[in-house]
């Protein structure tokens, strides 16, 4: 069997066995959430998935309703995250409800992390290699979360998922799961410490137009 299509296969499967033995964790979580704080239980966000697509990620809602207007990156000690959200991304159970998405299609259990339509930039902004991450299902953990999360740059996050999609396979897959096994328990790397994605995308564009004036030097010459 093609490993894509197994890995599909054995996405839904452990995916109904996650719900099922989680449920009644997701149940108390549900209840905390709405006895802290007004708002709906689930939030919904637009990212971009396979082939480009765009599909809503369902999470735990963690912070105040609105409070993505204020800006994409979390800091500690950030107001907008409620007592119950502090918790719940703390533990990576905020993440629960992507089980949901994984059964209708939209992701996968290891994956490029699903991206804003925004940011760190639109879909047209990247590479013709960087949209290679592109071409597998989102997923809820991957080669990039396990190499650092959110304390690496976007561009090498990319980067770690490109090579991801060009060396699929189910030992990979394996030990990204290990990986971040390791990462849960030992709750690293939940707040993104910097706003780094204009930086980084103003150098990728810097490095693309000194190599495209080297190559237009040696032309002339």
């Amino acid at each position: 069997m093609n490993y894509k299509r197994l890995k599909r296969f054995l996405d839904i499967v452990f995916s109904m066995i996650g719900l099922t033995f989680l449920s009644p964790i997701m149940l108390i979580i549900t209840i905390a959430i709405k006895l802290e704080s007004k708002g709906p239980v689930i939030f919904q966000q637009e990212r971009i998935g396979l082939d480009g697509k765009v599909f809503k990620i369902n999470k735990f809602r963690s912070m105040c309703v609105g409070a993505e207007k204020s800006g994409v990156y979390e800091t500690k000690g950030d107001a907008r995250v409620t007592k119950v959200g502090k918790f719940i991304r703390k533990t990576s159970m905020d993440e629960f409800p992507q089980f949901i998405n994984i059964i209708k299609g939209d992701m996968s259990i290891i994956g490029p992390r699903p991206t804003l339509t925004y940011h760190p930039w639109p879909i047209d902004e990247y590479t013709e290699i960087q949209k290679k991450r592109f071409k597998v299902r989102p997923g809820v953990t991957g080669w990039a979360q396990v190499n650092g999360r959110k304390e690496v740059p976007w561009d090498e996050r990319i980067k770690y998922d490109v090579e991801y999609v060009e060396h699929l396979s189910i030992g990979f897959d394996l030990k990204i799961i290990f990986k971040t096994l390791i990462k849960v328990v030992a709750m690293q790397g939940n707040v993104n410490i910097s706003e780094t994605a204009k930086k980084e995308k103003a150098q990728a564009d810097d490095q693309e137009s000194r190599v495209a004036a080297t190559i237009e030097e040696r032309r002339n010459n």
